[in-house]
Order: structure tokens, then sequence, then C-alpha cells
């Protein structure tokens, strides 16, 4: 979550640049004005050069990605959008503003999609399958899309903490059909609000553009005015102070990521003698994004305890538990309600096995700004607690 941290003289200078050369804030048009350039567009070229993707299209938040995403596979009313329980909340809300069915299936150990519950979740009216890759973590994506081969379903990452993260030497947001990430404030690098998409699909990237663009399709041989289109679209475009900031970030993302990667394996090599706590599982631990480091007690009473003494000592936690109730299914029923097939029930239940994890779980926010002593003084603070 640190790309707040390093917001410095960097962000300011490109900033004050977008007024010192025309001060166009539109990402469109007005050549001259702005002394032809488009900071935008050079953020899309960069980040799809960053994590090796042939098509990239900034939008103005992750939301507004998914949806577009979804958009271009050609989601409708009545499909069904398979993700996972573990998730914030906007990935649901995509599913549902498309009219589509939310269908959640059960993290594991991994705190991402579990495959084995995936299958059992398949159904004719499938149509996107959105396995999230929470805090930075990979979800299981070799079990993953070789069940959406399988069955000749799209998938779509939702790698919004994740970018930067990899899987087996490939980006987290790569690997699919489509991915989007999130610049808002809380992510590896920040444009305050921001999304990203990403794919190697020409024809789905242009779908995805065309909607969060009011259809405009970008005929390069007619002005914009008298642009073309084929569908109806929405506004999702992002501003070029986003592009300025983004591009500042972008330099400063592979210090972001060795820091983070540097101050959670520091940390959890001093805690790792603790018997009485276990920790997530990573699919690929070389690929971390290394955004918090977690781990389970033994059950949800002994999970609010111990986070309960954290915040005496002064040391946050972060979405677990503190704000499950934005990133857990399972507190949604202000959602769920609308659909028949949830209506009514329990939902912490319905996905017990989600409950159980992410109820005994703690989540320590690792920083880029981590200096030893911190470290060594929050190793301590929950060794203490855990005795």
């Amino acid at each position: 979550m640190p790309g707040w941290e390093l917001i410095g003289e960097e962000e300011r200078a490109a900033v004050n640049d977008v007024f010192d050369k025309g001060g166009v804030l539109y990402r469109y048009g007005l050549d001259a004005k702005r002394q032809k350039i488009f900071r935008v567009d050079e953020l899309e070229k960069q980040i799809a050069k960053r994590v090796n993707a042939k098509y990239c299209q900034c939008l103005c938040n992750g939301t507004a990605a998914l949806k577009a995403c979804l958009i271009a596979f050609g989601v409708k009313p009545g499909d069904e959008v398979i993700t996972q329980s573990f998730t914030f909340i906007a990935t649901v809300e995509a599913i549902q503003d498309c009219g589509a069915i939310p269908i959640i299936t059960d993290i594991d150990e991994s705190l991402n999609m579990d495959p084995k519950d995936l299958e059992k979740k398949i159904t004719k009216k499938t149509k996107v399958i959105i396995p999230v890759h929470m805090a930075g973590v990979a979800a299981k994506m070799d079990e993953i899309m070789a069940i959406a081969k399988k069955h000749n379903i799209a998938v779509l990452e939702d790698s919004a903490q994740a970018l930067g993260a990899t899987y087996k030497g490939m980006n987290c947001g790569t690997i699919a059909d489509m991915g989007i990430y999130s610049m808002d404030i809380g992510k590896v690098i920040t444009t305050g609000e921001g999304g990203v998409i990403v794919t190697n699909d020409e024809s789905l990237w242009k779908k995805a553009r065309e909607y969060s663009d009011h259809g405009h399709e970008c005929n390069p041989n007619l002005p914009r005015g008298r642009d073309t289109r084929t569908i109806s679209g929405f506004n999702y475009k992002m501003m070029e102070l986003q592009g300025a900031v983004g591009l500042a970030q972008l330099k400063k993302m592979d210090y972001i990521l060795k820091k983070q990667r540097e101050n959670k394996s520091a940390l959890k090599r001093k805690l790792k003698h603790i018997s009485s706590i276990r920790f997530r599982e990573l699919p690929d631990e070389a690929g971390d994004a290394a955004d918090t480091l977690i781990f389970f007690v033994q059950n949800k009473e002994k999970a609010k305890e111990f986070a309960s003494k954290l915040a005496e000592k002064g040391i946050g936690t972060k979405n677990l538990p503190d704000a499950i109730d934005w990133h857990y299914a399972g507190t949604w029923s202000h959602i769920f309600n609308d659909y028949a097939e949830y209506k009514g029930r329990n939902l912490e239940q319905l996905w017990k096995q989600s409950t159980d994890l992410l109820r005994s779980a703690i989540a320590i926010p690792i920083l880029v700004n981590m200096e030893p002593d911190k470290i060594e003084s929050i190793a301590k603070s929950m060794e203490e607690i855990a005795q």
C-alpha cells in the first residue's frame, strides 16, 4: 500500500509541468496547446512495457476498469460471473452493475480463490471467472486457467492490489484474457484514483476502450468530434493530472517492491519461531508483492483479542480484521439480498471455509519506510501477544 508514502517533489514537478506546457487536463485533443504531450498515453505505453502486455488502457479507477472488461466480454443481465469471497466490494459491484449474477467461491489458505470450489460453481450460465490476487499474492492461476479452458470460460484477473506481483515469472494481470490494476491511494503506486486494463487481445482492448469513452472508436481517419461508434458507453477516462502523477510514481515502483519484499521478509523471519501462528499460503513466494504479512491464529476469538492487543501497542492491521466488512462477501447482505439465490441465507455459513479462515486472520501492513528498529518493535510486540 505504499505509493502514498513516496509522494514528493517528483509528483509535484510532474503536475506543474502539465500547467507549464499548456495546462490541458483532458487526455485528448488540443495538440498545439499541450505541445503534443499526452501523459495518459505515455503512462499506458510504459505500464504495458513494464508488465509485458500488448495493450493497456488507463481509466478513472479500478472499479470502472472491472466493469469495462466485463462489458468487453459481453456480460449481460442474467449471466453468471464467478469471483471469490475475499475481495474488495468493488469486484462484486462491477458484476452487479452489469446486471449479472455474482457467484462466490470459497477461498483456501492462500486467501484467494479455491480452485476446487471454483469448478463446483460453474454452470451453463457462467460467462466470466474473476480470480483476485489479494494483497499482492497471486491466486493459483495454473489450476484456475486449466478449469476455465476446460469449460471454455473467459478469465479476468482482478489485480487491483497486485501491480508488480508475479506468478511463475508472469506478471499478475497478464496471465488470463484480461487484467486490471488499481492506482488508488492504498496501492503499490498511486494516482489518487486510477485504474488500468491490460490484455494481449486487441479486440477486447478496443471494446473496453470504447465503452470507457462513450463509445468512441478513436478512428484515426476522423477528428474526435466526428468519431465513429457502434456501442453506447460511459465516461471512465483518466485525466492528464493523474497520468502525470502515475508516470512519476511508476519510476519508483521497483524500489517500492524491493523495500516491501525486504521488510516483509525481515519481519517474517523474526516471527517464524512462534508456534501459535501460521502464515498465509503463498502459491509463488518469489512473486509476492509483499503488501501485507498475514497469519492465522487458533480461532476468531483469539484473532479479535490479538488485534485488540496490537492496537493497544499502536500497531494497526490492514483489512483483517479492521476492514473485513468491506472485503468479505459474507458481510454483504445489502447486495446479496437482491438475488433469490442468496436472499435470507446466512452468508457467513454459506461460505464457512472462508469465514473460518478470515475470522482467524490478522494482516500486518508492510510499508516502504519501515526502519529496522520498527520491524524489531513490531516483532517483539507480536511475540509478547502470542505468548
